[in-house]
């Protein structure tokens, strides 16, 4: 557990780029850096890479750190701290990160998923500060969640709570990969949003020029964000009478989209018992591309 205002090394690992920052216990960034993640130059490369980001920032503490905090693309094993068969970084399955970083570092590690860790850095220091349960979702090319109950990571039994990707919100849908027939990944992420886009506007698969369309009045793009919205919204409804939270906090790219925010709160409300329809909160990220790693330094003190 860290001390006083003992900071914390916390890592956001990307299928692109890995964000290394040192940050203290009242959410602030010390010291920051960011490193290319390079999956393809394999495991052993990226540990070198990311233990001399470590020493480079705990040199600019004024306190001594002992704990490392990294979130990162699952799936994985947070209690372990294994990586399992994580798509974004391909090669990486098996990958014992917290025992490699610990052996290399000979600090404390903690491991959660990359959606896990934006959803503490949000519940402790962004919009869900000050409220007793906070839900996040990021939407962009994948769906992820995290859940943070009284202040703490809630993590699941095997540590896959907040896998909502695969829930199930079209029974008898299509598949897409891995995800089960009808999952809200393949139905309402940014990936989906283009692939219709691609398939019913001949559009180039991005889900932003498909929000394009849209702005300019197309009716078929605006059906296909409405679609996206509507199987988004049976999700955090689902979420919303299972848990109950006090806020839903929205990141990713998708949800940066003006319209996005008001029409899955439109579409959701409807889902609910008239009480709940009452305080229904829905609210976008404050922390931005931050939120990540101050989740992850925080990792250390608030899972459970």
């Amino acid at each position: 557990m860290m001390k006083g205002n003992m900071p914390a090394i916390g890592i956001d690992i990307g299928g692109t780029s890995t964000r290394v920052a040192l940050v203290d216990r009242e959410g602030k960034i010390l010291a920051r850096e960011q490193e290319e993640t390079a999956p393809q130059k394999g495991t052993k490369a990226f540990v070198n890479r990311t233990v001399e980001a470590v020493r480079r920032i705990s040199r600019q503490a004024d306190e001594p750190v002992y704990q490392i905090g990294i979130g990162c693309p699952g799936p994985l094993n947070p209690f372990s701290g294994t990586l399992l068969d994580p798509p974004n970084l391909p090669g990486w399955d098996g990958f014992a990160l917290k025992k490699e970083l610990e052996t290399a570092t000979g600090l404390s590690v903690t491991l959660d998923n990359d959606a896990s860790a934006a959803a503490l850095g949000e519940a402790r220091f962004g919009a869900g500060a000050g409220q007793s349960s906070t839900i996040y979702i990021t939407l962009s090319t994948g769906i992820g969640a995290g859940i943070v109950i009284n202040g703490r990571l809630f993590s699941g039994a095997t540590g896959n709570a907040g896998e909502i990707g695969n829930m199930i919100v079209q029974p008898g849908g299509e598949r897409f990969g891995t995800l089960n027939a009808g999952a809200l990944e393949g139905l309402a992420s940014g990936t989906a949003i283009g692939r219709e886009g691609k398939r019913k506007l001949g559009l180039d698969g991005k889900a932003e020029t498909v929000f394009t369309k849209a702005e300019k009045g197309n009716r078929y793009a605006e059906a296909i964000i409405e679609e996206a919205a509507g199987y988004l919204a049976i999700a955090v409804a689902n979420l919303a009478n299972s848990f109950d939270p006090a806020v839903f906090v929205f990141g990713g790219g998708v949800m940066q989209q003006e319209r996005m925010l008001p029409l899955l709160k439109e579409k959701t409300v409807p889902l609910l018992y008239p009480s709940m329809q009452k305080t229904l909160r829905l609210t976008l990220a404050d922390l931005g591309q931050s939120a990540g790693v101050i989740g992850a330094a925080l990792l250390p003190m608030y899972r459970e």
